[in-house]
């Protein structure tokens, strides 16, 4: 009995000496970053590929808008009558735009919501022959 005693509880254990937990990445503040600017939500997260598509489609929208804005100007200069269709060009990518920049910050909120989500998930049907599916989640000791 006094060698029971001389060991603590695991409830008796100091909060100090347990392992670290990594902090789960909040998914307002992802989204916060990636609406703001596509992409940075998903590197922080090392989402490389996703974020990088989210700056190239980034890229191509901005210059097309400008495109747009600099064919406008000359348009205007000469009288053409094509004008109206040029303004309705640059507000689609704008609109675009504004698209991409929702969208970049709705996946990096999902990626940071599901960021502890076991990746080896397998679906499969059950051992008893019944239809249906079972999953089979790996438990870390």
């Amino acid at each position: 009995m006094t060698v029971s005693l001389a060991v603590p509880a695991a409830a008796q254990v100091r909060p100090d000496s347990l392992p670290a937990v990594p902090a789960r990445p909040s998914p307002l503040g992802y989204f916060a970053r990636s609406l703001l600017l596509p992409g940075w939500g998903q590197a922080a997260l090392d989402r490389k590929l996703s974020g990088g598509l989210f700056i190239a489609f980034e890229g191509v929208a901005l210059g097309m808008a400008l495109k747009a804005h600099h064919e406008m100007r000359y348009l205007e200069r000469t009288g053409s009558g094509r004008l109206q269709s040029k303004r309705d060009e640059r507000a689609d990518w704008f609109f675009l735009l504004g698209v991409n920049h929702l969208f970049a910050g709705l996946e990096a909120f999902v990626s940071a919501a599901l960021f502890d989500f076991p990746g080896e998930l397998r679906a499969q049907r059950l051992p008893d022959g019944r239809r249906g599916l079972g999953i089979t989640l790996p438990i870390p000791r």
